[in-house]
């Protein structure tokens, strides 16, 4: 038996990216359904067909976001040999993502939702748990960096992820304020010199 109603005209796929890059610029709360489907070239009944609802959509354009952007950020923490290289370079990838002209600036998921939002909490809360796991990622790769020798025993893993992840949030702020690639550079090249001191290298 055929499928009742009319077929979607549109690729699901290009509109979720077009979403995702309504929800990067203006947040959850600062995009509305007709800047959402301006960009989709969707009509607002075909957007709640296809994703359900607003919410549904961040939610579902966050993952797209994690999955398609910025995965060379993360890649460098595994590429490379030691714990202080790989910091280095997820820095250095960061500010590189977060200032190119093609796309917004900064972090969907630094910067998507900080507040408590009109979806009782399940926005702010899915990007929580992201920020959480990637400062989880930077914790791993740190206790690696112990386990291998690299870094003294007594090392504190926990505060250096924290302050890693707290500095690439910055970053996000900064790019979003227009800092340039090399402003973003020079605050790596500060990150690395802390890096030094907190393991005793300096």
């Amino acid at each position: 038996m055929p499928e009742r109603g009319r077929p979607r005209t549109f690729d699901r796929t290009a509109a979720l990216r077009r979403a995702m890059e309504v929800f990067w610029v203006k947040g959850y709360e600062g995009a509305s359904i007709s800047d959402l489907t301006a960009a989709m070239g969707i009509n607002s009944p075909s957007l709640y067909a296809a994703f359900g609802s607003k919410q549904a959509l961040f939610l579902e354009a966050t993952e797209f976001y994690t999955q398609a952007e910025g995965t060379e950020i993360w890649a460098a923490l595994d590429k490379a040999p030691t714990a202080c290289k790989a910091i280095e370079n997820f820095l250095r990838q960061t500010a590189k993502a977060y200032s190119q002209s093609d796309r917004p600036q900064g972090c969907l998921i630094a910067l998507g939702a900080l507040h408590q939002d009109s979806s009782s909490g399940a926005i702010c809360n899915d990007l929580r748990r992201r920020r959480a796991e990637n400062r989880a990622a930077l914790l791993r790769r740190i206790e690696r960096g112990v386990a291998e020798g690299e870094l003294p025993a007594g090392f504190d893993s926990r505060t250096a992820a924290t302050f890693y992840a707290t500095l690439q949030h910055g970053m996000s702020i900064q790019a979003r304020d227009g800092a340039s690639r090399a402003a973003l550079m020079a605050t790596v090249a500060g990150a690395m010199a802390a890096w030094k001191a907190m393991a005793g290298t300096a």
